[in-house]
Formats: C-alpha cells, sequence, structure tokens
C-alpha cells in the first residue's frame, strides 16, 4: 500500500487511506463508559503544518459526524471532540490547543478525560488547554470503529508518521503524562504484570490436577504420612514414586499405578471413589506429559475448590457501617446500629467473609430506620454548606450539591442516572411546598440506603486482564483495610490528586494513617475476629466444675487479650510472631488468682496491669491465655484446642469425618485423662490417620483447664502432661518438646505459623478464603513484611503495596 509505509516500528501515511478496525469497537466503548473516563496518547510527526478537516489522527466514530471522540489537525492545532450528554453527536463543542501547536516534527499528544468531566490537553508534556464537561459518556454508542489517519467513511485524511497510539480507560494523571514523555516515543509499552507467570499446562495442574490430589489423596501420601512410602506432595518425592515403584509414568497413563488405581476404584481408600470426571483430569494430565506447576502442594489453598473468587461487591459489617458513618457525618449510631442490625455470621473463620454477607429484609428495614436516625442527628445545613454555599432549590444550584455531596457519601463520583433520581426527590419537595432542609435530608436518607453507600462495589469490567484500581476504589481499599471506614478527606485528596499511584507517596499516606486511632480499632477488630473472642460474651461454663465463674472472669480474658496484642503489637511495634510467646500478659486481681499466678501489692482489682510471665507460670503468649484455652470447653478437649492450633495456627486442613463415626466426646475418669482419650483415638486405625494430626497440638495444653488454669492433676486425679511431639504440615518430621513454652517458642518461630499470621490478616482484608490464585501475592507480601521486622505496620506496608492490592482482576464484557 503505497500511501502507508512501514519503517521499522513507525507507521508512515504519505497519502489518502483509511486505516480502520475489521469490526465494530462494542467492548471498548463499554469498558470506557463504565469508567466514564479516557485518556488517547500518541506519538506522531504531523507531515504537514496545516492540515484541514479536523483531519483524523486517531477516532473512535461512524462517520463524519457521529463519534464517541477524534483527536484531529485542524490548521495548526490540535482539535479533540468528545461527544457527551451534554454535546452533540459530532462531539462539539470541542478541546482545541493553542494556535502554532503543530510543528512537522516528533511531537507527544496526550488527551485526558477524567470522570467528573475535566478535560485536560498535553504537547510534549505540558499542559497546553483544559476544560470542563457537566456530561458523561453514556451518549456513546456501540455502532463505531476504531480508525487512523481519515474518517471511517473518507474525507478527512491526516498525513503524517505514527509512532504509537495508546487509549486508557482512566485519565492519566499529569505525572503520568510528564513520565511517558520523558521516557520517548520507543519506550516499552508496560501493561500490569500477570502476577502469576504460568504455562497452560502449569495452569491446568494448578486449576485442575492439584485439589483433586490435595483433597483426595495427600490425607495418606503428604510428606509426613507417607503411606506406602508415596509422597505426592512434592514432584521430585511423586516421580519418584512408592517404596516399590514409580507410580506416574509422563505419557502413560496404562501403565501408571496411579492412573490404575483410582480408575479400579482402590485410591482414595476408604473415602469415597472420585469421579469420572476426575479420572479423566487424571488421565489426561499424565498423557501431557504429567507438567507439574504448584511445588509443594498445599491442601489449605484447595479447601474451597479452585475457581477463583473475586469480591466486586461486598456488604459493610456492621462495626464497618458504624465506622463509615462516623467518618462521613460524624453521626455516632453505635448502639442504635448493633441493636438493630443483624449480626454478622461467621464463616471460613471470620465474620466479614463477603459470601456470607448477605442482605434480607431485617436488613432493609434496619437501613431505613437508621437513615431517619442518621438523618435527625445530623446539622443538615452545615453539613450542606461543606459542599455547597448556594443555598438554593435550582437546578443548578441543587445539581452542583448533590453531585459534591453524593461523591463523599457514595464514596465515589455518582452516575448521571443517580443524580437524575435523587434530583427528582428535591423536585417532588419543592412542588409539595417543602423546605430546603427536608429535601436535602431526603436525598441524604435515600444515599444512606443506597447499595453504593451499603456495600463496597469495584467495577470489573475490562479485557479479562489485571487492571489498575481507579483513583477511587483504591482509596477505598485502603481505608478499609487500614481503618474499617470510608476514607477520610486527605486520603480522598491523595486518591484525586494521583499520589497513590506513587509507591513513595502511598507509602507516606499508610504511615499517616498508622498514626490514626482508628488503624489500632481495625488490628483489634481483626484479632476479636480470629481468635473469636465474641464467645466469651455468651461462655456459661458448668457451676459444679467451675463454682468460682463469673461473667466479670470472661470480660477479663477478653480484655487481657486485647490488651496484650495492643501493647505488643502498637507500642512495642514487635513482629507478630511474638504473639505466640511472649513473656508478658496483662491481668487484674481477679484473673491473677483464677491463674495462679503470683499478684503484685499493687496490683489494681478491676484495672487490668502488664506482668511479666515467669517460667513457673507456664504461660507465655496468646495461646496460653484463658480466652483462647476456653476455646476446649469444660472439658478442655483436645479435639476442639486441637483443630483450633490446625486452622488458626498452622493453617492445616483436615477432611470431615466419614458419617458413620461415632463423634460423641468422651468423658475423662480416674485413669482417663484427655490425653489418653486422644492416644486411643490416634492409635485406633479409623481415626488415627486424621486425629493423629491436630490432636497431639494441643497436647501442651494438657495441664490447663477448661478455662485456662494450669493444674498438675485433674479432678480424677489423673497426672498431666506438657511434653510432647508436634508436626506441623508440610513438615517431613515430628518436633519434640518438653514444655508448654518450648512449643510456644517453635511455634512462634516456625515459617508456617509465621506465614499464617499474614494469611489470616490478608484474608480478613479482603473479605474471603485465599485460594492457590493468590498463594505467589501472598507469599511475596510476607517477605516483604519479615524483610521489614514482621510488624502489623510492616504487613500492612507490604500489603497495600503490593499489585495484588492495588490492581483488579476484570472481565469482558456480556
Amino acid at each position: 500500500m503505497q500511501r502507508v509505509q512501514r519503517e521499522g516500528t513507525q507507521l508512515k501515511v504519505t497519502g489518502d487511506t483509511r486505516i480502520k478496525g475489521l469490526t465494530l469497537s462494542k467492548e471498548l466503548v463499554q469498558v470506557i463508559q463504565k469508567a466514564n473516563a479516557f485518556s488517547i496518547e500518541a506519538w506522531i510527526t504531523p507531515g504537514l503544518k496545516q492540515q484541514k478537516g479536523p483531519a483524523r489522527i486517531v477516532t473512535l466514530s461512524r462517520n463524519g459526524s457521529e463519534r464517541c471522540f477524534t483527536l484531529g489537525q485542524d490548521g495548526d492545532a490540535f482539535d479533540v471532540r468528545c461527544r457527551s450528554t451534554q454535546s452533540n453527536a459530532n462531539g462539539i463543542p470541542s478541546l482545541r490547543s493553542q494556535a502554532f501547536s503543530i510543528q512537522p516534527e516528533l511531537t507527544h499528544v496526550v488527551y485526558t478525560r477524567s470522570p467528573e468531566g475535566q478535560l485536560k490537553l498535553y504537547i510534549n508534556g505540558t499542559l497546553n488547554h483544559e476544560a470542563q464537561d457537566a456530561g458523561t459518556l453514556k451518549a456513546w454508542k456501540t455502532n463505531v470503529q476504531l480508525g487512523l489517519a481519515n474518517e471511517s467513511d473518507g474525507n478527512r485524511a491526516w498525513k503524517g508518521t505514527y509512532h504509537m497510539v495508546a487509549l486508557f480507560a482512566r485519565a492519566l494523571r499529569e505525572e503520568e503524562v510528564a513520565t511517558h514523555y520523558r521516557a520517548g516515543s520507543q519506550a516499552a509499552d508496560t501493561p500490569v504484570a500477570p502476577l502469576v507467570v504460568q504455562s497452560p499446562e502449569e495452569r491446568f495442574f494448578d486449576q485442575e490436577v492439584a485439589p483433586i490430589l490435595a483433597n483426595h489423596c495427600l490425607e495418606c501420601h503428604d510428606s509426613f504420612h507417607t503411606k506406602g512410602g508415596l509422597d505426592l506432595s512434592k514432584k521430585a518425592s511423586a516421580m519418584k514414586g512408592s517404596k516399590h515403584e514409580a507410580v506416574i509414568h509422563a505419557g502413560d497413563p496404562e501403565g501408571s499405578v496411579l492412573w490404575e488405581s483410582v480408575w479400579h476404584d482402590e485410591m482414595p481408600e476408604d473415602r469415597p471413589p472420585l469421579s469420572s470426571e476426575q479420572k479423566e483430569v487424571l488421565k489426561r494430565w499424565i498423557e501431557q506429559g504429567a507438567t507439574w506447576g504448584l511445588d509443594p502442594i498445599d491442601p489449605a489453598l484447595f479447601v474451597h475448590g479452585h475457581q477463583r473468587q473475586e469480591n466486586w461487591v461486598r456488604r459493610l459489617t456492621r462495626e464497618e457501617y458504624v465506622q463509615t458513618v462516623w467518618t462521613t457525618f460524624e453521626v455516632d449510631v453505635r448502639s442504635q446500629a448493633m441493636d438493630i442490625l443483624p449480626t454478622d455470621t461467621r464463616a471460613d473463620g471470620f465474620s466479614n467473609t463477603a459470601y456470607n454477607l448477605t442482605v434480607d429484609l431485617q436488613h432493609v428495614d434496619a437501613y431505613a430506620q437508621l437513615a431517619a436516625i442518621i438523618v435527625q442527628q445530623l446539622d443538615i445545613p452545615s453539613f450542606a454548606r461543606r459542599f455547597s454555599k448556594n443555598i438554593k432549590f435550582t437546578d443548578n444550584d441543587m445539581g452542583a450539591l448533590i453531585e459534591s455531596m453524593g461523591k463523599w457519601i457514595l464514596r465515589g463520583p455518582i452516575e448521571e442516572h443517580e443524580l437524575f433520581a435523587l434530583r427528582g426527590i428535591t423536585t417532588g419537595v419543592a412542588a409539595t411546598g417543602g423546605d430546603y432542609e427536608q429535601a436535602i435530608g431526603l436525598v441524604i436518607e435515600s444515599m444512606l440506603q443506597s447499595p453504593r453507600f451499603l456495600y463496597r462495589i469495584e467495577d470489573h469490567l475490562g479485557d479479562g486482564t489485571r487492571w489498575p484500581l481507579d483513583e477511587y476504589a483504591l482509596a477505598n481499599r485502603i481505608s478499609y483495610l487500614l481503618w474499617g471506614s470510608s476514607p477520610d478527606a486527605a486520603l480522598r485528596q491523595a486518591a484525586e490528586s494521583g499520589l497513590l499511584y506513587d509507591a513513595d507517596r502511598l507509602v507516606e499516606e499508610v504511615d499517616r494513617m498508622l498514626q490514626d486511632p482508628r488503624a489500632i480499632q481495625r488490628s483489634e477488630a481483626f484479632l476479636i475476629d480470629w481468635l473469636h473472642l465474641d464467645r466469651l460474651n455468651h461462655l456459661a461454663p458448668s457451676s459444679e466444675h467451675f463454682p468460682d465463674w463469673s461473667p466479670a472472669l470472661a470480660k477479663a480474658m477478653r480484655e487481657e487479650t486485647i490488651a496484650f496484642f495492643r501493647h505488643l503489637v502498637w507500642e512495642q511495634k514487635r513482629p507478630l510472631h511474638e504473639l505466640f510467646n511472649a513473656r508478658f500478659t496483662f491481668l487484674n486481681e481477679a484473673l491473677a488468682r483464677h491463674y495462679q499466678v503470683p499478684i503484685p501489692k499493687d496490683l489494681p482489682s478491676d484495672e487490668l496491669q502488664k506482668i511479666q510471665l515467669t517460667a513457673d507460670s507456664r504461660r507465655g503468649g496468646l495461646l496460653t491465655q484463658g480466652s483462647v484455652l476456653s476455646i476446649g470447653g469444660d472439658e478442655a478437649s483436645m479435639v476442639a484446642r486441637g483443630l483450633f492450633m490446625l486452622h488458626e495456627v498452622l493453617r492445616g486442613v483436615i477432611q470431615d469425618p466419614p458419617p458413620c463415626v461415632d463423634v460423641t466426646p468422651v468423658p475423662t475418669g480416674s485413669g482417663l485423662s484427655q490425653r489418653d482419650i486422644a492416644t486411643k483415638r490416634i492409635e485406633n486405625k479409623s481415626c488415627g490417620g486424621c486425629h493423629g494430626k491436630f490432636e497431639p497440638l494441643a497436647f501442651a495444653m494438657e495441664p490447663f483447664d477448661g478455662l485456662g488454669r494450669f493444674q498438675r492433676q485433674d479432678r480424677h486425679g489423673n497426672r498431666l502432661r506438657e511434653d510432647g511431639l508436634v508436626h506441623v504440615p508440610g513438615d517431613t518430621a515430628q518436633q519434640p518438646y518438653e514444655t508448654t513454652l518450648e512449643l510456644m517458642d517453635f511455634i512462634a518461630h516456625h515459617p508456617r505459623a509465621q506465614a499464617t499470621l499474614t494469611w489470616k490478616v490478608v484474608q480478613f482484608a479482603i473479605g474471603r478464603p485465599l485460594m492457590v490464585e493468590d498463594a505467589e501475592a501472598v507469599e511475596a507480601i510476607h517477605q516483604a513484611s519479615m524483610a521489614q521486622g514482621g510488624s502489623w505496620a510492616s504487613l500492612m506496608k507490604a500489603l497495600v503495596t503490593h499489585p495484588w492490592f492495588t490492581t483488579i482482576q476484570t472481565e469482558k464484557p456480556l
């Protein structure tokens, strides 16, 4: 094509031509419309100083008079036409650069439109012209094509050289424009890199094969329980095979013992056989070469299957609702909210798990009541003046107020249809003789019941890859992570200024927010949820076995754990893993007597005071505090305590017992302690395979009764021991210990327990269980945190600055 010449990476247009897409650009239009923002960036060399038209440099249009946008050259100036609900179909009025802006030389031109309608035109890294458009991009049509060098129907030809053209579904920030200009026309594209780079075969293993091995094979064939000498948790050991033979022959399913045993339902032993679909997965995997991915396989990653989970919509918890109302309005509705709103129930270890945060009619009624309560307590005129000084019913003034106020209350710009609906409220009030204050009050009540207030909603529309979060979504993620509440004015301003996309400025903002008392409250909310401390509010032990029990003691236990956490994490700023073995606690007189800890003379009767613990107390860290030990119930159950250790401390997995197994607790008696009962279960062939994985984890706590008192004998006179052997998931051997404190030190320094703390915090932060797709990113976050000391602050910074947190996995439009 003589009129278009390719010169290396450049495209030179020397005559009339049309370069356009083969299909309509429906997906592109939908993505940009959803963002209500976009940018056009181009490195070009105009062929002529003067060109008529505007001559089309880049256009997304149907014909010469119907378009979404056009970047063109009109005489010696750049002219950008963008259709909106406030323009005509041709994108008029346009944004035009200053005269004499164009020279026949290499030029960098960028046009940006923000969600608020702020239009900017940059030339060679410098702002040339700007304007404001009150409309939105909802007026765009999908019957358009993307084109270069001419209109789609001809007659607007542009001549010159293209060095680079890029489109963004967001407004580039001024600093980004300057950076791109300095990088030059030959700079490489820098899309958001995938968090995990895998071959299709590795991805197939992680998503299809590993879940089968984890959930059906590793119970007997992991690195510790190597039944028959076979360990299927690691590539090397799996390919080596059992003590008799290799069990996997790549490319030959029929010659592979693994395939044959599952095909004939010989394995898994004493468990339901694999489905035909699962068998076909294993066969296909071996046929295609038995490529391995995740190594080692961690069963904890496959508890919830292998399908990616993303939280694009997540209801505020009761606590988040209360905090958000306070941040937004400075109105305290804690007592009313806790009384009216249904309790958030626990799922997967936390009460903020997104899939469990449903809304029923009780919620709907409660939110309506609370909205009215908030408005009643609010000084409406004063609140409204924060957003507009013009207290009038006119369309322009009321519209401007609702837009500004809505952006604050709904945590991001409101859309045109929302503005229209809210203006309908104020118009209705005015028509019936109502006053300004009544109208604004009803608007606020409506916003308080909007899904955008009650939920955290993130835009996931894209091309199926990871995209950077927009500035408002990123600010919301950060704020709810650190504070459990909406962004304050400073964070909102930083977001709108684009500062959160700068790594150094982002860390500065996190540092600022960590100095706020809300950061302490949010971390304590994690602690309370992780350890389920709220159950202490309902603890009712046997009065026969614990005659000295009182609710005040439960309250003291709960406060002990929170005070211990606050002191170690926030005052001492110690690594989080020291929560497992720090040799101090906080006691009042009653709790000290209960624990049989020597009482200092000046110990207050009610107020908690820091106490240094000696080795004689056998106490040190969270796991030796009554709030945690009471998980075992009146009988100090090894099962309950062991499962807690496995799930919450070591991120281990155990399958449910078969339906035929009697799970009735066995009572202790003379000559039969809890350890004796546990040992018999472990030695039982039907039970030991599972119980041996978790009950020994509680052996060190045997001397602590159901309410956390240390004793050498139980009430039947049985001797109680604190020594034992412990196996951590993933380890190949057991670790012996002699005392409870020795085990606490071992756990505190074990990489699995340290990583589990990170995983639990991250799960709480994102509101869903972590899965195999998350593993590499969370491990990187953990290592970055540990490299900076492993404190709460270092973990928050490592999390907030990682691309896994600052980007979102998009989906293509339907």
